[in-house]
C-alpha cells in the first residue's frame, strides 16, 4: 500500500489552501463554523441552483469560490444528523477522500447543523478518509498517470480536520489508526500475486508483526509432520513452494486469562489439486487466503492499540498445485485429532487447512472461544450473494456478539444453519468422513466438517467470507480488489466484550 493522506486535526480557523469540506444539513444548510470557510455566502447561492437536497452523501462543489484563496469549496450532504453513527462517519470520510482527487491539501470543517460531534466522530471521519484512499499500485511501475478504480491517482494529500477538541480527537484517532493499518495489511495480502505471495512468504510477513510486540513462530512442514497434520500437509504435497503454519500471540491481558482465538485459511493459490478449476476466473484464487489475511490483520490491528486481551492467531499457509505428487480424489488422510478423511475433491481443499490448524490452536491454547474466517465455499455466495459472510456457531452467545459486531461496522454476518441432517452427509463408506456433502448445502457441510475438529464444548463461529473478502461491490471506504474483510469486525467483537 503506497498510498496514505496525512491526517491532523486542528481548532476551527478560515483557511488558506486546497480543498475545503463543509457539511449541510437535510436543508442545504451548513453550521455556524462553516462561515469561516464561505465569507461571500456562496454556498447560500449554490445549494438552491443545483438542486442540492442535503442528501447524505450527496455532493455540491464551487470551483474558485469568491471571497476565499482556496480552489474549490465542497458541501456533503449528511441527511438527518440523528442517524449519523459510526459507520456513517467513516463514509463521510470515505466520501471526502473520493472527493480530493487531486488536491496536495485540503481542510474539513467538522460542523454538523444541530449535531455536537466530539472527538469520536471525528476520529472515525479521518479514518475513513484513510480507508477509501487505500490504493494497491505497486506494480504500476510504468503508466502511474492512469485511473485507479475510476479515481485520478495523485500524492497523498494532507488532510486537516478542523474540529472543537483536536487533542482527544487526536488520541481517538491513534486506536481508529491502528485498526485502518490492520485493514491495510489484510487488503495487501489479499493484493498480492500468487508469484510473490506464497507460503513461505506469507509466513516472513507474519514475522513482521514481532515489531509490534507480537510473539510469533512458524511451524515447518517436518514440525506439523511430527504433529500428525496430516489433512493440511496433503492439500500442500502439489506445491514444490513448502507449507507453513504461523503462531501469532498477542498477551496484553491478564496473564491466567485463556486466550481468544482466531484461525485463518490460508491457501495462498488455489488450482482446486487435480479437481482443477476451470480457467475463468482462476486468477481470483490468488484470494483464497482472505482468511489468514484477516487474522494478520486483525493481531497488527489489536497489537498496534494495546488491546487489553490476549489473543492468539493460527493460519495454515499453502499452495494447492497439481503436479505428479499432488493429492487425488479417493486418497484418504489422517487429521492430526486422528480422525480420518476420504478425500472425494481436491477443490474442497481449505477445510482441511482448517482441520488440522482448528484441532492445534484448541489442543494447546485452550482458548475461550475460536472464530475461523475462510474464503471456504462458492455456495454461501449462491446463499448470501456478496453483502454478507455466513456465519455458523455452536454457541449462541458467541453468535449474537459478531452479529451484533456486524451491524456496528457494517461487515455483516448472516447466521446459518447446522445440524445432524447435515452432518450425516458428510459420513463416508471408507473413513471416519469425506471432504464434500453434495451438491445441496455445500457452505452447511463443510461448516459441519470443521465443527468435527472443534473439542468438546469449545465456543467457535466460522466464518465463510467467500463473497465478501474479494471482489466484494466497491463502497465509500473501499475501492480496492480485496476488502480487508473481518479485521474491523473482529476487532470490534474483542473491543466491546473480551477486554478487561
Amino acid at each position: 500500500m503506497t498510498f496514505r493522506p496525512s491526517v491532523v486535526f486542528a481548532k476551527f480557523a478560515a483557511p488558506a489552501k486546497g480543498v475545503v469540506f463543509v457539511f449541510l444539513g437535510e436543508d442545504g444548510k451548513p453550521g455556524d463554523k462553516a462561515a469561516l470557510a464561505d465569507p461571500a455566502g456562496v454556498l447560500a447561492r449554490a445549494v438552491p441552483a443545483a438542486g442540492f437536497t442535503g442528501k447524505f452523501g450527496s455532493v455540491v462543489e464551487i470551483l474558485a469560490p469568491e471571497g476565499g484563496a482556496f480552489d474549490r469549496l465542497v458541501g456533503v450532504g449528511v441527511g438527518k444528523p440523528a442517524t449519523l453513527d459510526e459507520h456513517a462517519w467513516l463514509k463521510l470520510g470515505g466520501i471526502v477522500a473520493g472527493a480530493l482527487r487531486d488536491a496536495a491539501e485540503a481542510t474539513v470543517v467538522l460542523d454538523v447543523p444541530g449535531l455536537p460531534v466530539g472527538p469520536r466522530q471525528a476520529a472515525d471521519l479521518a479514518a475513513g478518509v484513510l480507508l477509501r484512499s487505500y490504493r494497491f499500485d505497486k506494480y504500476k511501475k510504468t503508466r502511474k498517470d492512469e485511473a485507479v478504480d475510476g479515481e485520478r491517482p495523485k500524492k497523498p494529500a494532507k488532510v486537516a480536520i478542523q474540529c472543537a477538541e483536536p487533542a482527544r480527537a487526536r488520541k481517538a484517532f491513534a486506536e481508529a489508526e491502528a485498526v485502518a493499518d490492520g485493514v491495510f495489511l489484510a487488503r495487501d495480502l489479499v493484493n498480492e500475486p500468487a508469484n510473490v505471495l506464497g507460503p513461505l512468504e506469507f509466513a516472513d510477513r507474519a514475522r513482521e508483526l514481532a515489531s509490534l510486540g507480537v510473539n510469533v513462530e512458524i511451524l515447518t512442514e517436518k514440525d506439523m509432520k511430527k504433529l500428525g497434520m496430516g489433512c493440511l500437509l496433503g492439500v500442500a504435497q502439489g506445491s514444490p513452494r513448502g507449507a507453513r503454519l504461523a503462531v501469532m500471540r498477542w498477551n496484553g491481558g491478564r496473564p491466567k486469562d485463556r486466550p481468544l482465538a482466531f484461525v485463518g485459511k490460508g491457501v495462498t493459490f488455489d488450482t482446486g489439486g487435480n479437481s482443477m478449476k476451470t480457467a475463468s476466473g482462476m486468477e481470483d484464487m490468488k484470494g483464497d487466503m482472505g482468511g489468514a489475511a484477516a487474522v494478520a490483520g486483525l493481531m497488527h490491528a489489536l497489537a498496534a492499540r494495546k488491546a487489553r486481551a490476549n489473543v492468539v492467531g493460527v493460519i495454515g499457509l499453502v499452495e494447492n498445485a497439481v503436479d505428479g505428487h499432488a493429492q487425488r480424489p479417493g486418497d484418504i488422510v489422517t487429521s492430526m485429532s486422528g480422525q480420518t478423511v476420504e478425500v472425494m475433491n481436491t477443490d474442497a481443499e481449505g477445510r482441511l487447512v482448517l482441520a488440522d490448524a482448528l484441532w492445534y490452536c484448541n489442543d494447546r491454547f485452550q482458548p475461550k472461544f475460536m472464530i475461523n474466517l475462510a474464503t471456504l465455499t462458492g455456495a454461501i455466495m449462491v446463499a448470501l450473494g456478496v453483502h454478507h459472510a455466513g456465519l455458523f456457531s455452536n454457541d449462541d452467545e458467541l453468535a449474537a456478539r459478531l452479529l451484533e459486531a456486524g451491524r456496528a461496522t457494517q461487515e455483516r454476518l448472516w447466521r446459518m444453519p447446522l445440524g445432524p441432517e447435515y452432518d450425516k452427509l458428510i459420513d463416508s463408506r471408507n473413513a471416519d468422513m469425506k471432504n464434500v456433502g453434495g451438491r445441496h448445502g455445500g457452505a452447511i457441510t463443510a461448516a459441519q466438517f470443521l465443527k468435527r475438529f472443534v473439542k468438546g464444548d469449545t465456543p467457535w463461529a466460522h466464518l465463510d467470507i467467500a463473497g465478501t473478502a474479494i471482489a466484494a461491490p466497491s463502497n465509500e471506504i473501499n475501492q480496492s480488489w480485496a476488502s480487508g474483510f473481518g479485521v474491523r469486525l473482529l476487532d470490534r467483537l474483542v473491543r466491546d466484550h473480551y477486554e478487561g
